[in-house]
């Protein structure tokens, strides 16, 4: 059987191509419309138009551009010197970055302040400890210093202790019963006892005598108080940390001594 000849395909574009064209014709007349009945204000348009250019560079030829980029079509910038533009941002006009120096202005002021509050914490615990050994009388035996950290009661070595011993005389047991009286009123403070000699004799063995006074007046205070030992520190200074001369008696005799560090309660040991 012979097979059919294929019948030829119709002439012409397709039926759909007609009718998108029939489309875009209608809105291209559309648009033209909408374009000749708007009115453009020039004015307005040039002051848009200045506004762009000195804002983000995009018509002018670059003049505007961050940096000294080229531009390269559109009012797009190579911007050759983007990294520094951006690591500049914030930066004043010294050099100085402006971020950086407002927070450091203000850790600086914040670290005042809580300086001077410390102060004001720590003259007052002097004042109250001031006035218990006045009233007891204990007042010439015990020098007084005070930082925004911790108030510092300062006791004479030759009042607590023999030459060359570490053992508690029993005339200071008067004086250290009074000394652990005001620790306790101030047992959630830390505290700090530290001993101190002078730097006649070997070295080493003022090391081993400071830290065995610093020993005997923490057990004292342990024995004589309710204070949490986990609150207290001792230690022995030795001859490291002299208040003066040691070429002097008078300056040997102001040197060997017990320094007890009460700090407040601002304080960050």
């Amino acid at each position: 059987m012979a097979k059919k000849k294929p019948e030829d395909p119709p002439k012409g574009a397709p039926l759909w191509v007609q009718t998108f064209g029939d489309l875009m014709n209608l809105l291209l007349c559309f648009f033209i419309m909408l374009y000749a009945m708007s009115d453009i204000d020039a004015e307005k348009y040039e002051a848009i138009a200045a506004s762009m250019s000195s804002t983000f560079s995009i018509f002018s030829s670059g003049a505007q551009a961050i940096g000294d980029g080229v531009m390269v079509g559109n009012g797009v910038s190579q911007l050759n010197d983007l990294a520094e533009y951006v690591n500049s941002l914030g930066v004043s006009d010294d050099g100085e970055d402006e971020t950086v120096t407002d927070s450091a202005d203000a850790a600086a002021q914040a670290q005042s302040e809580m300086q001077e509050q410390g102060l004001k914490e720590s003259e007052e615990l002097t004042e109250q400890i001031q006035e218990v050994l006045e009233e007891t009388g204990y007042q010439g035996m015990v020098d007084m210093n005070f930082t925004s950290q911790y108030v510092e009661l300062t006791l004479n070595g030759s009042i607590l202790f023999d030459s060359g011993s570490y053992r508690l005389k029993e005339e200071s047991f008067a004086l250290m019963d009074q000394i652990s009286v005001i620790l306790n009123k101030y047992a959630q403070n830390r505290v700090e006892i530290e001993g101190h000699t002078d730097n006649v004799g070997d070295f080493a063995m003022n090391d081993v005598l400071s830290d065995n006074r610093a020993l005997s007046v923490f057990n004292y205070v342990l024995e004589h108080t309710g204070l949490d030992p986990a609150n207290i520190v001792h230690a022995g200074r030795g001859e490291y940390v002299p208040v003066a001369d040691n070429s002097t008696e008078e300056g040997r005799a102001l040197n060997r001594r017990v320094v007890i560090k009460i700090y407040n309660e601002l304080s960050d040991y």
